[in-house]
């Protein structure tokens, strides 16, 4: 089928004025064409050419084939320039959608349907700029009147869903989002977001699978591969992980997040793991695990670190005698145990913070560099973690261990993205080095 899918986009290309309607059937087309990222921006480039400053029909027709390459800032500069009609406004509004700009894309919405654009489908549209805009009550409004000429149809349903899912109304959202597509297989958006509601509760493997049919037909999402190549990523699938960030980038060049995953990937491919320093980081972690029960306390010494939540030498040193002291019933005599106490394990108040991890006799110094350095000091970044748990780590601010471990679950889950897939790597990796989250007070 690749030869007529050519010529027929030949034939596009050929056309003075392009509409909603060709921009469909084209993305059909282009669907079928190999390599045909690479020869849609060369016929691009060639239209570019031929009208260095495109106005009406021209510019309509260059403005959809910006939008179709995901050149959003740059189709509503040429769209501006474009005959004044529903198609126009239309593209505009996809444009401002796409850029998140979801005011801008209603007010282009409704003049689209002031221009001839059916006024069910832009009230469809409208309600769901409302929703993405977080104006659910306006959403649901309009879904109340649109549902008698189109409560039978896939969009609705999908809309519906997206209502029910940002309003975290779960189970409603997936249950429309199912309806959608009982009564169209292909409706990409409702497929996308069943995709990503299984994938946020945990269900990578159906995830996985609706993602595929996302990208199995037109039009793709970029969204849903690059959702793919964190699974596969997560999997270990990572040739499969980086295929499909090249697949973004080959449409969209400046898609920051496929960049971003890609330069991921090269770097941990680059990872060199270090046995020996595994085995000293285990053994300094079996030492910092020891419960403070374990230790000849008094009763006052022992009454304080259980109120300021400190249950191993690892919370201990992570303290500094400032904050020791500052707590009621806690004086020096007390202070002095807890010194003799982890001067005995080779171990320092606040030896964290410092970077002084000494853990045992003959272990190396701060100062030997960052492979030698106290466990709590290690960069997460060294860390085998996947890229979605990176990600939240990065939007939490944590860079190293000890910041790590001085978060809760609670902290972890409220982060989005972040679901109990990823809690439950974070809690493998610690668990290879003897750590583990904190404990809610």
């Amino acid at each position: 089928m690749g030869e007529p899918a050519t010529e027929a986009v030949a034939a596009f290309s050929a056309k003075e004025a392009w509409s909603a309607e060709d921009h469909a059937e084209l993305m059909r087309q282009l669907f079928y064409i190999r390599n045909s990222p690479r020869k849609f921006k060369a016929a691009v480039a060639e239209m570019e050419a031929a009208a260095p400053d495109p106005r009406g029909a021209v510019a309509l027709k260059l403005g959809i084939a910006y939008y179709m390459l995901c050149r959003f800032a740059d189709a509503l500069k040429v769209l501006a320039n474009a005959t004044d009609n529903k198609d126009r406004r239309y593209f505009q509004a996809q444009c401002f959608k796409s850029l998140r700009q979801y005011d801008k894309a209603a007010e282009e919405m409704e003049r689209a349907e002031d221009r001839g654009w059916p006024a069910p489908s832009a009230d469809l549209e409208l309600a769901e700029l409302a929703a993405l805009a977080g104006n659910l009550g306006a959403a649901e409004k309009s879904l109340a009147k649109l549902e008698s000429p189109l409560g039978q149809t896939a969009d609705f349903h999908y809309v519906r869903g997206l209502v029910d899912e940002l309003s975290g109304r779960g189970e409603a959202a997936q249950e429309a989002y199912v309806k959608a597509r009982s009564i169209d297989p292909t409706h990409a958006a409702a497929t996308f977001r069943l995709a990503y509601f299984h994938d946020l509760h945990g269900d990578e493997e159906q995830a996985l699978q609706l993602y595929r049919e996302c990208v199995s037909r037109p039009p793709v999402y970029a969204s849903a591969l690059m959702n793919m190549a964190v699974l596969y990523e997560d999997a270990g699938k990572f040739g499969k992980a980086e295929w499909c960030a090249r697949q973004v980038l080959a449409v969209n060049p400046n898609h920051e997040r496929a960049k971003l995953f890609l330069k991921d990937a090269e770097a941990c491919r680059s990872m060199y793991y270090d046995e020996d320093q595994a085995r000293r980081i285990a053994r300094r972690n079996a030492v910092l695990d020891i419960p403070v029960t374990d230790f000849e306390l008094s009763v006052r010494a022992r009454n304080c670190l259980k109120k300021m939540n400190i249950r191993c030498l690892g919370d201990l040193v992570q303290t500094n005698e400032t904050g020791l002291l500052a707590y009621k019933n806690f004086g020096e005599t007390s202070l002095k145990e807890i010194k003799e106490m982890l001067d005995a394990k080779g171990l320092k108040l606040g030896m964290s913070q410092e970077e002084e991890a000494e853990v045992g006799e003959g272990e190396p110094s701060a100062s030997a560099g960052p492979g030698e350095r106290g466990i709590f000091s290690t960069p997460v970044e060294q860390i085998d973690f996947s890229v979605r748990s990176r990600k939240a780590l990065e939007t939490l601010k944590v860079h190293t261990l000890g910041e790590l471990v001085s978060k809760t679950e609670a902290d972890l889950l409220a982060c989005r993205n972040f679901g109990q897939t990823s809690l439950n790597e974070i809690r493998q990796r610690l668990a290879e080095y003897g750590l583990k989250l904190r404990e809610p007070n």
